[in-house]
């Protein structure tokens, strides 16, 4: 019997709608302004926390591989099949934001667009969705 902390997994799922809504404004209104930089630097850096966050609560509740990095967590979760290639491929492109995000912040280019930002809501969805999926048919309701 595999403990899976679906409270943690849903409550950071269930943060998507607003970072999507964020990330959706911010592409289609684009200025360059400070506060729309610092809302979509904020935004990407809660959109890869989600994704790995719950790839960990994942990996931990179905004992599933140790990952050695952000990129093997969505790595694992792809190869257990909570979530498609297609889904895969740019939420690893997303987890490599993070060192930049956390670690290099001072060198963020905020008042540029980020190509990943329009792309991202959509993203955000669909992960959900096949998080949820896999949830629901691992453990049932």
């Amino acid at each position: 019997m595999y403990y899976v902390n679906r409270e943690s997994i849903e409550e950071r799922l269930a943060c998507i709608p607003d970072i999507a809504q964020v990330l959706a404004e911010a592409a289609s209104d684009w200025t360059g302004s400070l506060t729309q930089g610092l809302a979509q630097e904020r935004a990407l850096h809660l959109a890869l926390e989600i994704a790995t966050d719950v790839g960990s609560g994942l990996i931990d509740g179905f004992i599933m591989r140790d990952a050695s990095s952000y990129e093997d967590i969505i790595d694992i979760i792809a190869d257990e099949g909570v979530i498609s290639a297609e889904v895969a491929a740019p939420l690893r492109r997303l987890v490599s934001l993070r060192k930049p995000l956390v670690q290099e912040y001072a060198r963020w280019p905020r008042r540029e667009l980020h190509p990943f930002t329009g792309e991202l809501p959509d993203l955000l969805r669909q992960f959900d969705h096949e998080v949820h999926t896999y949830l629901h048919r691992e453990l049932g309701a």
